[in-house]
């Protein structure tokens, strides 16, 4: 796909080595833009985003960053603009899935789901913010955990998820004045290594869905790509559900 919607525009997407992020890095990268992502440890699967970027014939920084540290994020977009030159388009990919018991989740598992689930994803609008040209866009990740809990041992993880809501409100609302909009995606279950489709709960969970089947994560790249590109100019503090009709 080459449709050229973002020419000239620089996007960084967090957690982009794997999964939804590595599909919306590619995506964006396909629409022209030159593409910054932070991956953890897996060097391996970064490099081949960062070929199938170039192969598309743009730009790409893959940029090494935990963003439990509340530094990582800020800095992410600070290197990008440094690198890229600019930075127009923002998608809060990473995220800590953590759940189980209650009583197995504690102080430390708690901090550490809010850090990098809604702590990052604020620094990282905050920074970003501060560079983008008016008509920018910040696209958050959710889950369809935010909108129904089904299983038990879910509570930190849709706790998370579901402050990134009043984020997104919050900026849209800060943001606006600048034309910059602020969306959030709930994806609904997504063929990935982390919740694969042939996975051992995967029968029950597509059953929960109206389609009866797991999302491929370029179905969510390409909400994530309308929501980043100018047919969506008019979009913003709006909580988009990609989710098979998960919570219908």
């Amino acid at each position: 796909m080459d449709t050229n919607e973002f020419a000239g525009k620089t996007a960084l997407v967090t957690g982009g080595s794997r999964g939804i992020g590595a599909a919306v890095a590619v995506r964006l990268a396909a629409g022209g833009a030159d593409v910054a992502f932070t991956y953890q440890q897996d060097e391996k699967s970064a490099a081949l985003v960062t070929k199938q970027i170039a192969d598309l014939g743009r730009r790409a920084l893959a940029i090494r960053a935990d963003n439990a540290d509340p530094k990582a994020a800020a800095g992410a977009v600070e290197r990008t603009v440094a690198e890229l030159g600019r930075l127009d388009i923002v998608v809060n990919n990473v995220g800590a899935f953590l759940v189980g018991p209650l009583e197995d989740l504690g102080e430390e598992e708690f901090d550490h789901a809010v850090a990098v689930n809604v702590r990052a994803p604020y620094l990282a609008a905050r920074a970003a913010s501060r560079h983008m040209q008016d008509g920018g866009r910040i696209i958050s990740i959710g889950s369809n955990i935010a909108e129904r809990a089904v299983f038990p041992g879910f509570t930190l993880y849709a706790l998370t998820k579901t402050a990134l809501a009043g984020l997104t409100k919050g900026l849209a609302r800060d943001l606006g004045p600048r034309g910059i909009t602020v969306n959030l995606v709930h994806p609904g279950p997504t063929d990935t290594a982390a919740n694969p489709a042939d996975g051992p709960n995967a029968e029950a969970i597509r059953g929960f869905t109206a389609l009866g089947r797991y999302a491929a994560p370029s179905e969510i790249a390409h909400v994530v790509a309308h929501l980043a590109g100018p047919a969506a100019g008019f979009v913003t503090g709006a909580t988009v559900a990609a989710d098979g009709g998960f919570a219908a």
